[in-house]
């Protein structure tokens, strides 16, 4: 069983409005990302975190949509692992497998979370990623130049991240332990000292942070519904 925690509790600062609920089409941000999970045969319950503030307007939303894999709508915390383990507080007993996934990251599809899900059965751990194919610079305080980074190998994280439940459970008991801060799942399973694989995306996975992101959103799935 494939249990997703879609983590809608930003607060939003540098969109300067609740990105989350900005429209797309004729639907919010985050009713793309729960349909893509919906939409996936491999995903058997969905878990939507939320800030407290706005947990009656998800709830209005999960069920204007009629989906029927989100079980929980919860509260959840001032920092993203806050919110994540909230969501897995609630798990379902029989959870086998958990995806944690970006509500600001709509444009996932439900052929990358079946090719994370594959690897994470596999290997116990996987995460999309996407190959870094810019030049990479070092500033000092100053903003000038000193010195470069060499690319090979350098990834840019995104989700899904799909880990084994027993394996991610025990990484944020760890992150709890140690009082980390941590920005993904993959950093709570590397304290474990836990391999994870990365899956090569090549396709568009945006996330939305500033107020351009919506425009590019908006023109990607445009195209995608027209091909």
């Amino acid at each position: 069983m494939l249990t997703a925690i879609v983590v809608a509790a930003g607060s939003s600062n540098r969109m300067g409005f609740d990105k989350l609920f900005a429209l797309l089409g004729d639907k919010p941000v985050v009713a793309h990302t729960l349909e893509a999970f919906e939409r996936t045969e491999c995903v058997d319950e969905i878990i939507l975190v939320g800030r407290e503030d706005r947990l009656a307007e998800l709830r209005e939303l999960v069920q204007r949509a009629e989906g029927k894999k989100v079980r929980h709508v919860v509260s959840g915390g001032l920092h993203r692992q806050d919110s994540v383990q909230a969501g897995l507080d609630v798990l379902a007993p029989d959870a086998r497998y958990v995806a944690v996934h970006d509500a600001a990251r709509p444009l996932v599809t439900a052929e990358q979370i079946e090719r994370v899900f594959a690897a994470a059965r596999e290997h116990g751990a996987a995460a999309l990623a996407e190959p870094i194919t810019d030049t990479l610079k070092r500033g000092d305080e100053n903003h000038f130049v000193c010195g470069g980074v060499d690319r090979a190998g350098l990834y840019a994280m995104q989700t899904p991240q799909i880990f084994a439940r027993d394996l991610l459970v025990s990484a944020y008991e760890a992150v709890a332990e140690r009082q980390l801060s941590i920005t993904d799942e993959v950093s709570a399973v590397e304290l474990l000292g836990s391999k994870v694989l990365l899956v090569p995306n090549g396709e568009f996975n945006l996330k939305i942070t500033y107020p351009r992101d919506l425009s590019v959103a908006q023109s990607f799935l445009s195209q995608r519904s027209t091909s």
